[in-house]
């Protein structure tokens, strides 16, 4: 039985395009020229007890064309753009790098480890990390940096349930996700166009926000190679480059980690990275984005649309400054 949970900004209106209209060509052109404009979408989800086996097809087709009230312009993104329009650095610096580079990528088996300040840390297999919890499946905003947007429809568990299982000690203050490193089946770890590995981190509020998620699916399947398997992070009030992909270890801290587009570039990348139109890129405007398959330009909102659920983090700090 699916467990329907409705936030605070959840607007009207259900638009989830139907697996018969993302699978023909061009329907999709179709709506792409028909989905404009800049409503609300609100986070929604539908959770259940994980399968065992993780058989997404079991569940997930109630849950995907479950979902209401994404708003009157607003569409799930073409899942075939969520395949092939990927930044994923460790395959290359260009869109198409990912799928193109993708195949030798082997996500299983696949191990976790959590440490630091905590009181259960330990090392497992990523079935067991998320088995114990809930499985959801919750339609996001994405928003790039690069001002390209998409929505997107993942699959997991809620990342606060993940981090309070493991007991963060009061010193906790962050919590440092690693990338994996495998340069010989990530050819752009080979180069020196990042730090390696890959490293991202927000504030321990921030993980235990309702919000915050660790997807290992989306469109109703497991995430394919050069979507992060098979567990990534998503946090969609901040820039898409915090939600790290391909997750294999999880630090509880009280420093702030260093992470990695804030080492390389911190004048373009703070590390809150929350979207925030009123700071402007260094050398373009955050004003507004380019949803991927619409033509027109819509606004981009404070939060991508979330802040009643995250704004209270922030009070008191300069947003100019804490970018």
């Amino acid at each position: 039985m699916l467990i329907r949970i409705k936030k605070a900004s959840t607007p009207r209106g259900s638009e989830i395009t139907p697996e018969s209209v993302f699978l023909n060509r061009r329907a999709f052109i179709a709506a792409a020229a028909a989905s404009v404009g800049g409503a609300t979408l609100g986070p929604y989800s539908s959770a259940q007890a994980a399968p065992k086996n993780f058989n997404f097809g079991a569940i997930t087709r109630d849950a995907v064309d479950g979902f209401e009230d994404l708003g009157p312009n607003e569409k799930v993104t073409f899942p075939t753009a969520f395949w092939s329009y990927n930044n994923f650095n460790e395959f290359g610096p260009d869109k198409d790098d990912p799928a193109r580079l993708a195949g030798a990528f082997t996500p299983r088996p696949w191990e976790v480890a959590v440490d630091g300040l905590c009181a259960n840390p330990g090392t497992m297999d990523v079935d067991d990390l998320v088995r114990p919890h809930d499985f959801e499946a919750r339609v996001y905003r994405l928003r790039c940096t690069e001002t390209w947007s998409m929505v997107i429809p993942w699959l997991g568990v809620s990342l606060a349930d993940v981090v309070k299982r493991f007991e963060p000690l009061g010193s906790a203050k962050f919590v440092r996700f690693e990338t994996v490193l495998r340069p010989e089946e990530m050819p752009n770890q080979q180069t020196a166009a990042l730090p390696w590995p890959y490293v991202e981190a927000i504030r321990l509020d921030e993980a235990l926000n309702p919000l915050a998620f660790l997807a290992i699916g989306a469109y109703g399947q497991p995430l394919m190679n050069q979507n992060g398997p098979p567990i990534r992070l998503v946090v969609p009030w901040k820039y898409g480059f915090k939600s790290i992909k391909s997750i294999v270890r999880i630090t509880f801290t009280e420093e702030r980690p260093a992470t990695t587009w804030n080492i390389k570039i911190p004048s373009e990348y703070g590390f809150y990275a929350n979207v925030n139109p009123g700071v402007d890129h260094p050398r373009w405007s955050q004003a507004t984005e380019r949803r991927i398959g619409d033509f027109i330009r819509r606004e981009t909102l404070m939060f991508n649309g979330y802040a009643d659920e995250v704004a209270h983090m922030y009070a008191g700090m300069d947003l100019q400054e804490n970018f």
